[in-house]
């Protein structure tokens, strides 16, 4: 299930990611194992997030690669380590789409908020071929670990508009 699409303005913001490449097989472990550990980060240092957890599509090949970055909004830059680094997701104005239901929906939520992008006359900050995003970005609203319910699950799908 989808809300209506929205245009937002939005500030930049500021987060602590892990970035990982990875095929459409390999995502779900990166995320199951990625969240924990950039969340585990953030507290031994004592950081709280801004926000909920998103991630940010850089490079998109469904067929090859897709390279991401799993990351929690926060107040300030970080001085990462590890794995985790510092990242600034671009202000300006945003198509949004609130997807509700199993994650397995979102590829069909995407294509939609495309979709009527298009049919609006708004372009969106990719690359040509479409294959590179300055800001994709899908916030998990819901921890799966709290709404075991997949139907009440909600993601928000967001793109930085050209």
């Amino acid at each position: 299930m989808q809300a209506e699409p929205e245009v937002q303005q939005r500030p930049a913001q500021v987060y602590a990611g892990i970035p990982a490449t990875v095929t459409m097989a390999t995502f779900p472990q990166a995320a199951d194992t990625g969240f924990p550990e950039l969340f585990g980060w953030l507290g031994e240092h004592g950081i709280t997030p801004a926000g909920p957890p998103f991630i940010r599509y850089h490079v998109i090949d469904m067929a090859a690669e897709l390279e991401i970055e799993l990351a929690v909004p926060v107040d300030a830059p970080v001085s990462g380590s590890g794995r985790v680094r510092s990242g600034v997701l671009p202000g300006g104005r945003y198509v949004t789409l609130l997807h509700t239901g199993p994650f397995d929906g979102l590829i069909a939520a995407n294509g939609a908020l495309q979709d009527w992008a298009r049919e609006q006359g708004i372009a969106l900050e990719c690359s040509a071929d479409g294959s590179r995003w300055n800001g994709r970005v899908e916030y998990y609203l819901t921890d799966p670990a709290a709404e075991p319910d997949q139907a009440k699950w909600q993601v928000e799908v967001a793109y930085l508009t050209a």
